[in-house]
């Protein structure tokens, strides 16, 4: 699964915000710097676009600042370098416990769909063993049923043949 490592807001050619994992040593602040001047050549007020460099790919979206402009206001169109670094770092962390939290749920689903599977064999197994069992049962019963009918008449026969004998 590959992941955002790095990030970049800027107007025009001035970054406002950016940010990178920490983990990650690469030289993608530089990169990112040459794709915007290169964005930047190519000028359209609403662009996408992605780059590739290396194992890096670099998604660029073009909005005129539409996002930071809902946001911000207007304060974005004449914002120092830097000067969104903080509120950026705020959003980031915000989104990255809730990248964390959808994870963890999908972690949770996988375990119960597990368990909805294990449990789903358990009862068919169980199922099976009790159909079994109740077999095995109905067939005892009527063997015991049999011999006692079967004894039953033995009994009568002999009780009605020295019945008769004395007759």
């Amino acid at each position: 699964m590959m992941g955002i490592f790095y990030c970049l807001v800027a107007r025009g050619n001035v970054v406002l915000a950016e940010s990178s994992a920490a983990a990650t040593a690469t030289n993608a602040s530089s990169l990112a710097r040459q794709v915007l001047e290169k964005t930047m050549q190519a000028a359209k007020d609403n662009s996408n676009a992605s780059y590739s460099h290396d194992r890096c790919i670099f998604h660029v979206k073009r909005t005129d600042g539409l996002t930071f402009v809902k946001t911000y206001g207007r304060a974005i169109l004449s914002a120092p370098a830097y000067a969104m670094n903080e509120e950026f770092s705020r959003v980031q962390s915000v989104m990255i416990d809730n990248i964390e939290k959808v994870l963890d749920r999908g972690d949770r689903l996988a375990l119960l769909v597990d368990k909805t599977t294990s449990f789903q064999g358990s009862a068919v197994r169980f199922n099976r063993s009790s159909r079994r069992f109740k077999n095995t049962l109905w067939w005892r019963n009527a063997k015991l049923m049999f011999a006692l009918v079967a004894v039953l008449l033995i009994i009568i026969y002999v009780v009605l043949s020295s019945f008769l004998n004395r007759v």
